[in-house]
Formats: C-alpha cells, sequence, structure tokens
C-alpha cells in the first residue's frame, strides 16, 4: 500500500495547464484528521474538476456524509490529458489528503451523463482499481454510483458493486450505519440491498431470447426484491442542503451560488427524463430559500446566484418570492441567473427583473420548430408565444437571445425542421419592426441545436432514435435553410447521440463495448476533441454489439426493458398512454 503522506503533486503542476484542478483547498474545503473516522468515502465525478465543481448534487453530498463525525469524503476528478501524461505509477488521489484512491472504504461516482462512462473506467484504472466488481476483493474500495444514468444501470452494471437510485440523501445514512457494523463485504451488500432505492447488481440476472431481446431480468437471490424502488426526500424544507458550499479557487463552468427551489416538473415534456425521475414534486418554502441564499452568498462571496429547478417560473407565487429574493440581492450586487425558461409573460416579468445588476442574453427552449410538433412532444407553446415573448425580451432591451431546439424528435418532418429557420428569421423580423430608438444595436439571435436521444422514463423509451446520417442531413438543411447574417447557428455532434443512444437505453451486454472503448483510447467522450466514434464503431464489432438494436429500432410497448425492473413511481401504463398520444398527433 502507497505511503500516503510521501506524495508531493508539487512537481507534477509545474507540467499542467491549470494546477487548480489537483490542489483543493477551496473556500470551505472541509478538513478532518483521517485517523479520527471510521469511514473514508471518495466522491469521483468523471468529468474535468471545470465541469464536477458546477455541479450542485456533488456539494450536497459531499457536506451530506461530511457533516457525520465518523465520515470523511473527500472528492476526485477526472484529470485532463496533460495530468494523465504525468502520472506514470502514481495511483489517482484525493484532493483533500492526497490519498490514493484504492485506499478509501467507498467510491462513490455521480453519473450524469452516459458518455463519461469511459472517464468512470479510467478513473478506476488510473487508481489502480480493477474494473470488474468481480474482480475485486476485500481489499478493494465498495464501488458505488447514483445520479440520472443510474435510471438504466444496466450498461455499467458490471462495474459497480451498488447503485442509489433516487435521491441519496434519503438512504445514505442507513448505509454508512450498516457498514459501521464491520459486515463482510457479501454480507454488507445483501444488507443494503434491501433498502429503499439500492441496487445491487450482482444479485440479479439477465437473459436473452434468440432475437437478442431480454426475456427475463429477476433475482438470484431470493431476499433481494425484484422490484426496487426509488428513494425520495419527501421535504426539502427539512432535507439537507449545503449553506457553506465549496469555492473554487479558478473559474468553473458555472462559476455562481445555486439555489434548489424545487425537485420534479409538472410539464410532463414526453422526451424529458428529468421531469418524470424527479417526480413529486417537492417544493422548498419561500423562507427556507431566502435563509439559504443569505448564508451561501455570506459563505463565498458569489457575485450571481442561480435558481436551479427544471422549471424555475413554475414555483408557487414565484414573482413575491423573486422579489423577496432581489431585495438580498440587489443589496450586495449580486446577479440572479435563471435556467432557460418558458416563453411566457412571467418569464419576461422574471428576466426584467433578474437583470437590474446585470444585464445579458435570454435563454428560451422552444424545442420544435412547429406547433404540431411542440404539441407531440408535449411542450405547449405556439408560435404567437413565441413572438409575443421575444417582442416583449426586445421591448425590455434585449437584443441578445438564444432559442434551444432538437433534431431527430418523434414524428418530425423536414418541414419542423425548416420552420425552425422560419422562426429564427421571424424574430429578427420583428426586432426591425421595433422604433428606432428601441434599436441600439443589431440583434444577436443565437439556435442551438441539439440531437434528439430517447431516454429510459419517458413515453419517448421506446422511438426510434434517427440514423446518423439523417441527423447529419436535417443539420446540414437547418443550416442551409437560415440566411440572416443576425442568426448564428449552433449544433451538436451527432456522431455522439448515436454512442449516447446506446448506451441510455442498453444492458448488460454493453458493458463488454464500454471496457473495450476504454481500453483502445476512449476518453472524455463527451467533448468534441476526444471523441472517436471509429474507437466506438471497432468496439462493438469487437463485441458483437450490433448498435442499431438499441438506436434505431423501435420497440414493441409489450417489450421487456432493461430498466423495467425499477419503480420511480409512476406506472409503465402511462407511458404508453403518452406514446400512444405523440403517434395521434401528425396534423
Amino acid at each position: 500500500m502507497i505511503d500516503d503522506k510521501n506524495f508531493d503533486i508539487g512537481e507534477k503542476l509545474l507540467k499542467v495547464a491549470k494546477p487548480g484542478r489537483y490542489i483543493g483547498n477551496e473556500i470551505n474545503m472541509v478538513k478532518k484528521d483521517p485517523a479520527t473516522v471510521k469511514i473514508r468515502f471518495a466522491l469521483l465525478f468523471p468529468d474535468v474538476y471545470e465541469v464536477g465543481m458546477s455541479h450542485l448534487g456533488l456539494q450536497i453530498l459531499y457536506f451530506f456524509l461530511n457533516r457525520r463525525e465518523d465520515c470523511y469524503c473527500e472528492r476526485a476528478f477526472m484529470p485532463w490529458s496533460d495530468m494523465i501524461r504525468i502520472l506514470d505509477d502514481r495511483p489517482l488521489w484525493s484532493l483533500e489528503t492526497t490519498t490514493p484512491l484504492k485506499n478509501f472504504d467507498f467510491i462513490g461516482f455521480t453519473l450524469q451523463h452516459e458518455l463519461t462512462f469511459t472517464n468512470m473506467l479510467a478513473m478506476l484504472d488510473l487508481a489502480g482499481i480493477p474494473l470488474r466488481s468481480t474482480d475485486r476483493d476485500e481489499g478493494f474500495p465498495i464501488i458505488c454510483a447514483g445520479g440520472p444514468c443510474s435510471y438504466n444501470p444496466e450498461p455499467v452494471a458490471d462495474f459497480i458493486d451498488f447503485f442509489v437510485i433516487g435521491d441519496g440523501e434519503a438512504i445514505l445514512d442507513e448505509i454508512m450505519d450498516i457498514y459501521n457494523e464491520q459486515h463482510s463485504k457479501a454480507d454488507f451488500l445483501l444488507r443494503i440491498s434491501k433498502l429503499t432505492g439500492v441496487y445491487v447488481p450482482a444479485f440479479y440476472r439477465a437473459e436473452y431470447d434468440e432475437e437478442g431481446l431480454l426475456s427475463d431480468f429477476s433475482p438470484i437471490n431470493s431476499a433481494a426484491p425484484p422490484t426496487i424502488k426509488k428513494a425520495v426526500i419527501q421535504s426539502l424544507d427539512t432535507a439537507f442542503f449545503p449553506q457553506t458550499p465549496l469555492t473554487p479557487l479558478i473559474e468553473t463552468a458555472h462559476n455562481r451560488a445555486a439555489l434548489e427551489l424545487f425537485r420534479g416538473c409538472k410539464r410532463g415534456c414526453r422526451f424529458c427524463q428529468a421531469g418524470y425521475t424527479g417526480r413529486p414534486i417537492r417544493y422548498r418554502k419561500p423562507i427556507t430559500l431566502l435563509a439559504q441564499a443569505k448564508e451561501t452568498l455570506q459563505s463565498t462571496g458569489h457575485e450571481e446566484i442561480s435558481l436551479m429547478s427544471l422549471s424555475t417560473a413554475d414555483y408557487p407565487d414565484f414573482m413575491p418570492f423573486l422579489d423577496d429574493l432581489l431585495a438580498i440581492t440587489e443589496e450586495k450586487k449580486v446577479n440572479i441567473s435563471l435556467p432557460s425558461l418558458r416563453i411566457d409573460s412571467i418569464s419576461i416579468e422574471a428576466m426584467q427583473k433578474t437583470q437590474k445588476v446585470r444585464k445579458s442574453s435570454l435563454t428560451f427552449a422552444p424545442e420544435a420548430g412547429t406547433n404540431r410538433l411542440r404539441r407531440a412532444i408535449r411542450k405547449d407553446i405556439t408560435e404567437s408565444d413565441i413572438q409575443n415573448g421575444v417582442v416583449a425580451a426586445f421591448e425590455a432591451g434585449y437584443d441578445r437571445l438564444k432559442l434551444y431546439f432538437m433534431v431527430g424528435l418523434p414524428t418530425e418532418t423536414y418541414e419542423d425542421i425548416d420552420a425552425i429557420a422560419n422562426t429564427a428569421h421571424s424574430i429578427v423580423d420583428e426586432y426591425y419592426k421595433l422604433p428606432k430608438p428601441l434599436r441600439r444595436r443589431p440583434p444577436s439571435i443565437n439556435i442551438s441545436c441539439s440531437c434528439f436521444v430517447p431516454k429510459p422514463f419517458t413515453p419517448f423509451q421506446w422511438a426510434a432514435q434517427d440514423t446518423l446520417e439523417l441527423l447529419m442531413d436535417k443539420q446540414r438543411r437547418l443550416k442551409s435553410k437560415i440566411q440572416k447574417k443576425q442568426i448564428s447557428y449552433r449544433y451538436h455532434d451527432s456522431y455522439t447521440a448515436i454512442v449516447e443512444g446506446v448506451l441510455a437505453r442498453g444492458d448488460r451486454r454493453i458493458s463488454y463495448a464500454i471496457e473495450a472503448a476504454y481500453r483502445a483510447g476512449a476518453i472524455f467522450d463527451g467533448w468534441s476533441e476526444f471523441f472517436s466514434l471509429d474507437i466506438w464503431k471497432t468496439a462493438f464489432a469487437a463485441t458483437n454489439i450490433n448498435p442499431d438494436f438499441y438506436t434505431h429500432r423501435e420497440r414493441k410497448t409489450t417489450e421487456l426493458l432493461p430498466w423495467d425492473f425499477i419503480d420511480i413511481g409512476i406506472p409503465k401504463d402511462f407511458f404508453v398512454q403518452e406514446w400512444e398520444k405523440t403517434n395521434e398527433i401528425l396534423d
């Protein structure tokens, strides 16, 4: 075992572009004496530091575990390529104490996106830990994972000892308490498998028929439950929330404080996994939020605070709450940041109020170009709503707008694609209808298009994903239709969307392709400069995986899905009905 006390990273920091990624010592970082705790927990984010430190969930779990006297939770992030090249034989370490990760009791991954799966394997490998759970004995840490990707854990099930499905804060204390009783690893996993929200893959078996379809998924241990119910924090007012969060010493992706208004969403957009898995909707009371905002701003010194929710303006009595929050932030010259909003009067009024400190661009998410397609995806805004919203924004002094769309949505036609360009053109036209005094400079309209990827626990979980060629053709067509110089068009890589589609709805067999891709050099798959479709094609071929089986095949609603053993609290029949309604909206 490596003596972590002799580890000095100073020499390595001189050879990397951003040393601040690896030194820790941020404002509010927890410092404990490892010798005084029973449990060493390493919280790993399988992406670069700047991305991971912008994630609210990581902050919550870090301080939640560290509030326990018997536990020291530390952090590690995926090292950038320059650091990987000079690691030599030094196992990956924690930021807080530079302890090798393989010396911890637990390693917990937060899996926010499927394209971080190879990074997860890279971090285990760099730490000197075998990738597959069957290759790890009692001498290695227990590997757990949670986050959005845990709602279909099967593609990475062979690498993980247990998953936490749902709100981690709801059950982590029970898990730590059971571990403190000092059972063997096997007995520990058996005991926690009975907890709501815990899934232990080793206790289950998947079987397939001659066509490759999943024919059975069931426990092989009689004590393991056949269905895993997600863990839910019932009240956010009494739930843990870090009021003195970590404040990085370098700029991060979202360099601001965060305030979580509520979890869940009432809108029911048929493409949105988070809107369904986050239910039931749970709100924090205004008095709770205002107290958290005061403490957070006082302890961090941030000049911006973000209201984190799926549909922020749906918060009950949102405008009165916003006025009370503004009374705090305006005095401190703190800007309020809102996520992309619906184009309605409340959203525009909210934007106007929150930009008093520092005016920036407005962001809206129509998602689709025609009223018909928006009805099909249950995004209930119309062309008239968009026009009225942008006119109100222009009249309020905004001349920079960003609009998010998707290509490849179910029932989409080329008419829907053309309508995105038409919408952008009409927005520019509306700007030039304004009186000259209101037109201080030419408008800037940014159209951003992502490729639709069907996700589990949505009505579109049965949908066929567009082929690579079709996605690229739609992107090229849209680009050719945008003619006005005031409009910029950005689109996401269609190559990565295909791999994401395989991983999002894959089964246990996919783990072999993930490992093969990693062994062949796949890391940072979510970063265009690193992603290689050829590596993935070779990995799929080498492991006898047909990507089309997972992406371009429309599933029958009677098919057994790899994630059907998970109960998120919404009946499968509901998703079937919503899927059927989508196909009815064709005119």
